[in-house]
């Protein structure tokens, strides 16, 4: 085997979710869907990818395991290009894209070969004349005469041949705008950093808990109730019709500093039936970069998510990414699930989220709410993620020490941790951080001074 053994799993189940809405069917756009985003799957896990296009790959892919992707817009009646982007280190079998059910009518078909390795990416097309028009669900099904894995899949594409970026959700850059903030920001001059100022490029808000809505204004835009429960921090009326122009016209916050009016939010977490509110937040503006003078601020108006809440799998004891004790005494048990920490009484519980930190430079949102952002693996941003901005992330204090019981998150396990930012800074007062702190390495306070 190349890597971890394979987890021969039944399908696991999500919720349906629409990933692209059909506009109409005259729309011509490609939809770009990628691959870890299915509904349901079986088979099938999540790793990292080293492409130039960031995020992550569906990946440990053989013989019968697959995927489900719901909504998928394959357009009106006529020619339709399909892409994949895929990388093995084998070659062998080929992935089928059916409509309907993993044994529907056959859309098209990929043969692999190899790409001289499980990070060595090659983007397979294929057309097909006659197929279903509009929202379909579209399986993908893995068929190989060799046992072993044989291929990683990050995206596929669906259209004419036309940019992926183009279609519904996504939020393009107001230009001129973006041009003005980007002119004040390079005209700024830094501050002198004083001797003994310690050398990491951060500043941070400091945010209390504000309010409780089952809204979602970025993946829920104007449906008041659709979402699961989620805890409000900074702008205090954040809501389903929260847009821009309303966060930036409410000077009501429960984060400092004052001129950070951005709103953020977290799935609320339950002990039994008792919701536990973050006892505070602390969301660091920092980079990973090689280099931090390369980062900008973020434009007006920027969204993003990071985590998966449609991710329910168990979080053992050393898992990434999980909830974890600070405080003396630390760890001192598991929950009877063997999913949540048991903390010391002095100790208390908490989750430390990072956000992507390169962005393509053209949308402020996109389908997936990650696909016009990625992670910095390497220390660069390249490739299609071009512009490096502030690493965001939440640093979340729960007041609670846990038992046997365990928690529950409104999304569901502790896996599905999520976080939403949705920015509406000042621009100069961000604009001055990202300068002072960040581009030139230096630790800053909440307001921003060394």
């Amino acid at each position: 085997m190349h890597r971890s053994p394979k987890i021969l799993a039944a399908a696991v189940l999500a919720a349906a979710t629409v990933l692209v809405v059909a506009p109409t069917t005259a729309e011509a756009a490609s939809v770009k869907v990628e691959a870890e985003s299915y509904a349901a799957q079986s088979g099938v896990q999540v790793e990292a990818t080293a492409d130039s296009g960031g995020g992550q790959n569906a990946a440990y892919l053989a013989e019968g395991d697959w995927m489900r992707y719901d909504g998928v817009n394959l357009g009106a009646a006529g020619t339709l290009t399909v892409q994949a982007r895929v990388a093995s280190a084998v070659g062998g079998g080929r992935v089928e894209l059916h409509t309907g059910s993993a044994t529907g009518p056959l859309l098209t078909q990929f043969a692999i070969a190899a790409t001289g390795g499980w990070q060595s990416w090659t983007t397979l097309t294929a057309t097909t004349a006659s197929h279903p028009t509009g929202a379909q669900t579209v399986f993908a099904v893995l068929r190989n005469t060799a046992a072993g894995d044989f291929v990683n899949i990050n995206w596929f594409s669906f259209g004419d041949g036309s940019p992926a970026d183009s279609g519904p959700g996504w939020i393009p850059i107001d230009q001129a705008a973006w041009n003005a903030q980007l002119a004040q920001f390079n005209s700024l001059t830094p501050k002198a950093v004083p001797a003994g100022t310690v050398r990491v490029p951060e500043f941070n808000a400091t945010c209390a808990y504000s309010h409780s809505r089952p809204d979602d204004p970025i993946v829920f835009p104007g449906m008041p109730g659709a979402s699961h429960m989620h805890s409000f921090l900074g702008n205090d009326r954040t809501d389903a019709n929260t847009t821009t122009s309303t966060l930036l016209a409410n000077a009501g916050t429960s984060c400092r500093p004052a001129p950070d009016l951005s709103a953020y939010w977290i799935p609320s977490l339950y002990q039994g039936d008792q919701v536990i509110e973050p006892k505070d937040v602390v969301v660091y503006y920092g980079s990973r970069l090689t280099d931090p003078a390369a980062t900008k601020p973020f434009p007006q108006g920027f969204r993003m998510i990071a985590g998966d809440a449609k991710l329910q799998t168990p979080t053992p004891a050393g898992s990434v990414n999980a909830f974890y004790c600070a405080g003396p005494g630390g760890e001192i048990g598991r929950s009877a699930d063997g999913n949540w920490p048991i903390c010391a009484s002095t100790a208390v519980l908490m989750f430390h989220l990072v956000f992507q930190d390169c962005w393509d430079g053209k949308h402020l949102d996109s389908p997936t709410h990650k696909a016009h952002v990625a992670y910095s693996y390497d220390g660069t941003c390249k490739g299609d993620y071009p512009v490096a901005i502030p690493n965001l992330s939440f640093l979340i204090a729960y007041p609670t020490s846990g038992s046997a019981a365990g928690f529950r998150l409104a999304s569901g396990m502790a896996s599905s941790m999520h976080g939403d930012a949705f920015f509406a800074w000042d621009n100069l007062a961000q604009s001055q951080r990202v300068k002072n702190c960040l581009v030139q390495r230096a630790k800053c306070n909440t307001e921003g001074n060394f």
